[in-house]
């Protein structure tokens, strides 16, 4: 995956994070939970659809249960890392 599809991701991952958190995109850190960001969990349930969406991908459904799922939730970073994942495996 090129830097440049990275950082797409990332700036997607980040403003679709943000909108749900009621924020500005300068103001999630890729070190946030979602927590962190007062995002619960229908706000969760409801990033996840937007990803899906954004990205034309199928985020597992256990993506809550991080025992259970490769898709990491625990912070931005590692929510972008599991998109990226996703993109390159749909590539």
């Amino acid at each position: 995956m090129s830097d440049a599809v990275r950082e797409t991701v990332r700036d997607k991952v980040v403003a679709i994070l943000a909108e749900q958190a009621a924020l500005e995109p300068s103001a999630v850190s890729m070190q946030s939970s979602l927590g962190d960001l007062g995002i619960d969990s229908l706000g969760l349930v409801e990033t996840i659809f937007a990803i899906e969406e954004a990205f034309d991908v199928q985020v597992p459904f256990n993506a809550n249960e991080p025992d259970k799922s490769d898709f990491d939730i625990s912070t931005v970073a590692s929510i972008v890392h599991a998109v990226e994942s996703l993109v390159a495996a749909g590539a």
